[in-house]
């Protein structure tokens, strides 16, 4: 998934991807939304993003992948539940075999939200 390409919106984003991951990336999303529905979803540096007083997470596809997207800080806090997973910095790799387990991701994300509310 090429993600130089300008995309109006996060619907045109997933239409763009081939329907495997597409499938991942939308059980994802569906994840997040419930984890912080207050956040609002927006296009950003290409992808998919969440906002709730700045950017929460984001997520793509790639060509043998698919990354959810977080703060470095987040990423340490969760070094240990994030150990089976390829992570860098603030990035988690999974694929569609292999998919984040929702609980995970939806500790994740409420975590971040907290973080960035206590940024406020």
């Amino acid at each position: 998934m090429k993600h130089m390409k300008k995309f109006a919106s996060v619907a045109a984003y997933l239409r763009a991807v081939p329907p495997a991951p597409r499938a991942a990336l939308q059980k994802l999303r569906k994840t997040i939304k419930a984890a912080a529905p207050k956040a609002t979803e927006v296009i950003s540096y290409g992808i998919p993003m969440f906002k709730h007083h700045g950017m929460l997470v984001g997520y793509a596809a790639f060509q043998e992948h698919c990354s959810l997207f977080m703060s470095t800080a987040l990423a340490k806090a969760f070094k240990k539940a994030l150990a089976p997973y390829q992570t860098s910095k603030g990035t988690i790799r999974f694929t569609v075999d292999k998919p984040l387990p929702k609980a995970l991701v939806r500790k994740l994300v409420k975590a971040r939200v907290v973080q960035n509310e206590a940024k406020r």
